[in-house]
C-alpha cells in the first residue's frame, strides 16, 4: 500500500518495504486532513515548534558573521555551526530512547527549554568560545526536539497523513525565511547581534502553550501501555556520547592546522567510527537498499547543503560587501521553494515516482551549490545566489520530506524513536563532518583573514576567495553522490 493511499482495507498490512503495523485505532481511520477537528490542535502546536526552529535558524544565520567578527572568532566560524550539530547527536539518541520508553512529551519539553537556554548563553558571550558553548547547549535541545516530533507524527497521524504534515513542517519555513533575515539584519545593524539571540527565547512560550497539551492528549505515554517499560539502553547512550566527543575532536583538529592536531584527529576517529557503526542501521555506509540508504541519503543531502549554506552569508558580506540583512535575504526565496518541493512529494499521484523525485532533488542541490561560488567573480551579479539557492531548496524539500516519509513507513511503531534517531544522527553527523572538512579547507586557504574586514570595505579589500570555493565545490560533489544513493531507497526491509 502506498504511503499516501487512504487505508481502505480491514487492517493495515504494511508493504513489501516494511513490517506489518498494528491496526489503526478507530479515530485514525477516517478520511479527514491534518487540520480537521481531531488533529487541529496537535497540528498547529507541533508546526509552531518547527516555526520557532525555522525562525531561529534563519535569524541566527544572518547575525552570525557579525557575531564572529565582533568576538574575534571568524577563524572558528565553522565551530559555531558544528557545535550545534555535535551535541545534537547525543540529544537525538537520548530522545529516541526516552520517547520509545515514556512518550515524546518529556524530551520535547526538555529540548525546548535547552534550546532557549543555549540562545541566552550565546547572546551574553564575551568571547567566541562561550558563544560556541551556547550553541552546543542549543544543539542538545534541538536534538531532543526533532526526534520527539518524529515520534509524535508516527503515533498521532495515520500513514496517509504523514506526507501532509511533513509538507506543513516545510511550509512553516516560508515566513521565517523572509521575515527572519530581515528582522535579524535590522536588529543586528541597529541594536546589535546579541539581541537576535536574546530575543528569540521569548518566542518559546507560544509553542509550549500550543504543543504540549495537544501532545499529552494524543501521543503521550509508551507505544504499548500494557508492556513493561524498557530500560534505557546504556550501550547506545555510551555510543552516542562517543560519537559526539569524536565529532568534536575531529572538528577541533580540522580547525587547528598543526602537526599536534593529528592526536585529537586520531582520538576522534577512534571514538566516532565504532559509535557510528553501532548507532546506524547495518549497511548504511555501503548504501544497502531500503532503510540504510534512506538514512545515508538524509546525511549526504543535509550535510552537503548545510555545510555550503553556512558560508553563504559570510561570503556575501566579506567578498561582495553586502549588509547582513541583504546577505540573509539572498537566501530567503529558499524557504518558499523548499516548501514547494515538500508539497510536490506529498501528492498521491507522485508516490510511485518518489525515488525519481529524490534523484532529481539531489541533482538540483548539486547544481545550486556549484553555481553559488561564481559570485566570487566581480562580474557575476549577486542575485545569482538567490536564484541558485532557490532551486537547491526545491530539491532539498523533495528529498528531506521523502526520507522522513520513507523512514516512518519502514519502521514499526515501537521502533519509531530509535529509527528516527538514526535518521537524525546521520543528518547531524554528516553536518559535523562536512562542516569540519569545509572549515579546515577554509582555514587552510586563509579564510580566517576575513576577520579584519569591515562590511563596508570587504568588497574592495578582497580576501581569499579560493577559501570559499574550497568549501562549495567539494560539497557539490557530495550532493552528486547523494543522487546515486537516492536510486537505492526502495526494495529494502527494516534493519533491526
Amino acid at each position: 500500500m502506498s504511503a499516501l493511499d487512504p487505508p481502505d482495507t480491514d487492517s493495515d498490512t504494511g508493504s513489501d518495504n516494511g513490517p506489518a503495523a498494528p491496526s489503526l485505532p478507530p479515530r485514525e481511520r477516517g478520511g479527514g486532513g491534518v487540520l480537521d477537528r481531531e488533529y487541529r490542535a496537535l497540528s498547529i502546536g507541533i508546526v509552531s515548534v518547527v516555526l520557532l526552529i525555522a525562525f531561529e535558524a534563519t535569524a541566527v544565520g544572518t547575525a552570525m558573521p557579525v557575531a564572529a567578527r565582533e568576538l574575534d572568532g571568524v577563524a572558528l566560524y565553522a565551530f559555531a555551526f558544528s557545535a550545534y550539530f555535535t551535541t545534537s547527536l547525543f540529544g537525538m539518541v537520548l530522545a529516541g530512547q526516552w520517547a520509545d520508553r515514556d512518550g515524546p512529551l518529556g524530551p520535547l519539553a526538555a529540548g525546548i527549554a535547552a534550546f532557549a537556554a543555549g540562545l541566552l548563553v550565546s547572546g551574553t558571550a564575551g568571547t567566541m568560545w562561550p558563544f560556541i558553548l551556547g550553541r552546543a547547549v542549543q544543539g542538545l535541545g534541538g536534538g531532543l526536539v526533532i526526534v520527539a516530533l518524529y515520534v509524535v507524527v508516527s503515533r498521532a497521524y495515520p500513514e496517509r497523513l504523514r506526507p501532509a504534515i511533513m509538507a506543513a513542517f516545510a511550509a512553516s519555513w516560508v515566513i521565517p525565511s523572509v521575515v527572519g533575515p530581515l528582522a535579524a539584519g535590522t536588529v543586528t545593524e541597529r541594536l546589535g547581534w546579541r539581541w537576535v539571540f536574546l530575543g528569540i527565547p521569548a518566542l518559546v512560550v507560544v509553542p509550549l502553550v500550543l504543543a504540549l497539551p495537544a501532545i499529552r492528549r494524543t501521543a503521550s505515554g509508551p507505544a504499548d501501555p500494557g508492556a513493561p517499560a524498557p530500560a534505557f539502553d546504556r550501550r547506545r547512550l555510551r555510543l552516542a556520547l562517543g560519537i559526539s566527543l569524536g565529532a568534536g575532536l575531529l572538528q577541533y583538529a580540522g580547525q587547528d592546522l598543526r602537526w599536534l592536531s593529528v592526536v585529537p584527529a586520531v582520538a576522534g576517529a577512534a571514538l566516532l567510527v565504532p559509535a557510528a557503526l553501532g548507532l546506524l542501521p547495518r549497511g548504511t555506509y555501503r548504501a544497502a537498499r531500503g532503510l540504510p540508504s534512506v538514512v545515508l541519503l538524509r546525511g549526504v543531502s543535509a550535510g552537503a547543503f548545510i555545510a555550503a549554506e553556512s558560508f553563504v552569508p559570510l561570503m556575501l558580506v566579506t567578498q561582495r560587501g553586502l549588509s547582513p540583512t541583504l546577505a540573509g535575504l539572498s537566501l530567503a526565496v529558499g524557504g518558499a521553494t523548499w516548501a514547494l518541493g515538500s508539497f510536490v512529494q506529498s501528492r498521491p499521484r507522485l508516490e510511485p515516482y518518489r525515488e525519481r523525485l529524490m534523484v532529481v532533488g539531489m541533482l538540483l542541490v548539486a547544481a545550486s551549490i556549484a553555481v553559488v561560488p561564481l559570485v566570487l567573480l566581480p562580474a557575476v551579479p549577486v542575485w545569482i545566489v538567490g536564484v541558485a539557492w532557490g532551486f537547491g531548496c526545491l530539491g532539498m524539500g523533495m528529498v528531506i520530506a521523502s526520507t522522513s516519509v520513507l523512514l516512518l513507513k519502514l519502521s514499526a511503531p515501537e521502533e519509531a524513536g530509535t529509527n528516527s534517531a538514526a535518521l537524525q544522527i546521520s543528518d547531524g553527523l554528516s553536518n559535523v563532518l562536512l562542516l569540519a572538512a569545509g572549515g579546515a579547507a577554509f582555514a587552510a586557504l586563509g579564510g580566517g583573514a576575513v576577520a579584519g574586514h569591515s562590511v563596508a570595505g570587504a568588497g574592495a579589500s578582497g580576501s581569499h576567495p579560493v577559501a570559499f570555493a574550497a568549501v562549495f565545490l567539494p560539497m557539490a560533489v557530495v550532493a552528486l553522490f547523494g543522487a546515486w544513493v537516492a536510486t537505492r531507497v526502495r526494495e529494502g526491509t527494516p534493519v533491526r
